[in-house]
């Protein structure tokens, strides 16, 4: 066994692989750690949708200008290791490893009993402390208020995305408890840019005394037809990232933001393989299905489609395959459907979503089975955690 396999088999033990929000035991580790995470100078991103492509677009608009950018995301498609970069690079398996096993081992000597999150967040901040990046962009996991991330005393801003239902038996069952956890992440007399006005939002930004800025869904087109990443939705994400470089980092010219917005790389969302005429898109929730509709409408009417479809259980899946098979859209055009079990104990089965299904579906064993061709769309979406079961990272280069 390699060290980077036995750093993944200590990270995924059942020991570990569970969340349990709170962040006491994230300080009591990085303070043992003389609290890398205040070395470094953070922007912080919370949202039920577009938080990781934010975080992207930052992440590149930055390195494009010369600065050493941290980029933190979760969750990964094929290696844990894509989850920690600078300038976009991954961290490698060897340091991958070393950082982990060091994170384990001090909490297990201290006997502090940290989730994988927790320890891959600790890492992170050692990693990027190390390296001394001169900006680190953190993707929040879930949440914001009791987010391993939101350890940090201070941030150069905090990001807040769209809100959504989500998560609802941690977080809340409205949009409005969701906004008070998301807003969990702002910090006293630090920015906080958002495109949604929710009273919690400006509260707790009033509370701190820390400037609210709204931005609207809307940026100049040669910014947004500069954007690699495709999808009318990223309008609303691209304002956000271009509102928080317009406040920090004002000697960015227009030239290099577009320079880092055609470099952009966040793979699985929304992404076209040509070659297969295959779509990938980690559609993950409701909001996320209407998005990727809305989409399909756009960039791809009018022909015939393939969906391949999984979800965990614990996501209202009924709801995701209600709006991604609406009868009305496909009335005339039924598209052919296969739903898939992923390896997951909460992998919701293939005879539950076909018993919601309004039409005929068939169960997926193998993308083997799939014939790619010119005359149908392939749509593979639904949770991220399946992805890696379905695709080759060889399609997306």
């Amino acid at each position: 066994m390699t060290k980077y396999e036995e750093a993944i088999n200590l990270l995924t033990s059942k020991g570990k692989f569970f969340i349990d929000l709170g962040l006491e035991r994230t300080k009591a580790v990085l303070d043992l750690l003389d609290n890398p995470q205040e070395k470094i100078k953070c922007i912080q991103i919370a949202g039920t949708n577009g938080k990781g492509s934010v975080a992207a677009i930052l992440s590149s608009v930055l390195s494009a200008a010369g600065y050493k950018t941290g980029l933190y995301t979760s969750p990964h498609i094929f290696d844990y290791t894509e989850r920690i970069k600078i300038n976009d690079k991954d961290i490698s398996e060897d340091d991958f490893s070393n950082y982990v096993i060091e994170v384990i081992n001090l909490a297990d000597k201290n006997e502090i009993h940290l989730t994988e999150f927790e320890i891959l967040t600790v890492a992170m901040f050692k990693y990027f402390s190390d390296n001394n990046v001169d900006v680190a962009i953190l993707e929040t996991g879930l949440g914001g208020r009791l987010d391993a991330t939101n350890v940090i005393s201070k941030n150069l801003c905090s990001i807040i995305t769209h809100i959504d239902l989500d998560h609802t038996e941690r977080l809340g069952d409205t949009k409005e408890k969701i906004a008070y956890e998301k807003a969990g992440i702002i910090k006293p007399e630090c920015p906080v840019i958002t495109s949604e006005g929710f009273e919690a939002i400006k509260d707790r930004a009033d509370e701190l005394n820390s400037m609210f800025i709204l931005t609207t869904p809307f940026v100049e087109p040669v910014f947004f037809n500069s954007l690699s990443l495709k999808g009318v939705h990223q309008q609303e994400n691209l304002s956000l990232a271009i509102a928080a470089i317009r406040l920090l980092f004002k000697n960015i010219d227009d030239n290099t933001i577009i320079k880092g917005l055609m470099r952009v790389n966040h793979i699985c969302r929304f992404q076209y393989i040509k070659d297969k005429n295959l779509l990938i898109d980690g559609s993950h929730n409701p909001n996320g299905i209407r998005a990727l509709n809305e989409n399909l409408n756009i960039y791809f009417p009018d022909v015939k489609k393939r969906f391949i479809f999984g979800c965990l259980k614990t996501k209202d899946f009924r709801k995701m395959v209600d709006l991604l098979f609406d009868f009305n859209q496909y009335e005339d055009n039924p598209p052919e459907i296969y739903f898939y079990h992923f390896n997951s104990e909460n992998s919701c089965s293939v005879e539950t979503l076909q018993d919601i299904c309004i039409y005929y579906s068939k169960e997926l064993k193998s993308i083997n089975d799939i014939e790619f061709s010119d005359d149908v769309l392939t749509v593979i979406c639904g949770s991220f955690y399946m992805l890696n079961e379905l695709i080759k990272k060889d399609w997306l280069n």
